[in-house]
């Protein structure tokens, strides 16, 4: 039988896969909370449990079956850690801190939607950082550098942004892959996913993001989230009554999760399905209903509050005037803060009400 001489989180997560236990199944199984399980399939082989729970995990491998013991065996081996070059330096734990402060800040900065310092802190260790150098640490932060500077093209969202894009979550899916935690890298597929959609493969979204909302390596939110981002596509494919459908089920799980920004989001979506069948009235009270709920407290929410709104009042001939100034105020912010996407969109909506 395979020994642990100090589990990490990369041996934790993979007696869990040897056990073939959910995460959930698997932290009652050892006596401790989801959230310390969902941490160690996280940082992997950069946390270690407390020396109690050491000793659970011991005798949790002891207690497994013979068949689930050569499982667990196997994918040791399978999943040796990497090894550094000899004589490659790797990053000392003081440069992991002051990186783990940096990509919180560009967090932040990706929130409020300043670009440019974002992009000055991500350049600073995207640039200099080797990847074949990197212990897992410094790789789990390398990956997630990925997936910031890929989140800040998409957010600017012109054609070549996504493009870019799409290559910086591919590398950060490889990099997670690598690291052995799976749902880091759902994640990355459900971000990629994403991208597909706002270049306009809506068929190909839609697939993909019902394929996420049934995936255990995403958490409960995010499944959902992969649901009423189905409707979405759904609903920029011309298919609004079925996209009502699949969004009012995103809506009652969001409730049932007590996620109250996402419930909101959903109220916002729905308002544009009803919008797309004719139903202002329906679409008036979604839209009146979300902007009462959501806290919208970035730029970028904002604008889609905005534009939202603004599309519906400029559907109606009675309020098209009033359509036309939130719409315009909504301009004025994708201006503001470089939202590429979201100006396109505007600027799309009113060259087809033009012609209509």
């Amino acid at each position: 039988m395979a020994t642990v001489r100090r589990w990490t989180g990369r041996e934790a997560g993979l007696l869990r896969q040897a056990l073939r236990m959910s995460v959930r199944v698997y932290a009652a199984h050892l006596g401790v909370g989801v959230r310390t399980v969902s941490k160690w399939e996280q940082f992997g082989a950069s946390t270690c449990p407390w020396p109690d729970t050491q000793a659970i995990l011991d005798e949790a491998l002891a207690r497994s079956d013979a068949t689930a013991q050569a499982r667990f065996e196997e994918l040791l081996t399978e999943g040796s850690p990497r090894r550094r070059p000899t004589g490659t330096p790797s990053l000392a734990i003081a440069d992991h801190e002051t990186w783990t402060e940096d990509l919180e800040r560009i967090a932040i900065c990706l929130d409020r939607q300043d670009f440019a310092f974002a992009a000055t802190l991500l350049k600073r260790w995207l640039s200099h950082a080797e990847p074949h150098a990197l212990d897992d640490r410094g790789l789990y932060l390398y990956g997630r550098s990925l997936v910031l500077s890929g989140d800040l093209r998409r957010l600017q969202g012109t054609f070549q942004d996504l493009l870019t894009a799409k290559r910086l979550y591919s590398q950060a899916h490889d990099v997670f892959t690598e690291l052995g935690i799976p749902r880091r890298a759902a994640q990355v597929e459900l971000s990629l996913t994403v991208v597909a959609e706002m270049a306009g493969r809506l068929n190909l979204a839609a697939t993909r993001y019902q394929q996420l909302t049934a995936d255990e390596r995403l958490g409960p939110a995010d499944r959902a989230r992969a649901l009423l981002w189905i409707g979405t596509a759904l609903a920029k494919d011309g298919r609004n009554e079925f996209a009502l459908h699949v969004m009012g089920q995103a809506a009652r799980r969001f409730e049932e999760l007590g996620e109250p920004e996402d419930w909101a989001t959903a109220q916002q979506k729905l308002a544009l399905a009803h919008r797309g069948i004719g139903d202002l009235t329906r679409a008036l009270a979604c839209i009146d209903t979300a902007r009462r709920n959501g806290r919208f407290e970035t730029p970028l929410q904002r604008v889609q509050i905005e534009t939202a709104h603004g599309h519906i009042l400029l559907t109606d001939p009675d309020t098209r005037s009033a359509g036309q100034v939130v719409l315009d105020r909504a301009s004025g912010t994708a201006i503001r803060y470089g939202l590429k996407h979201q100006l396109r969109s505007i600027e799309k909506f009113r060259n087809d009400l033009e012609y209509t």
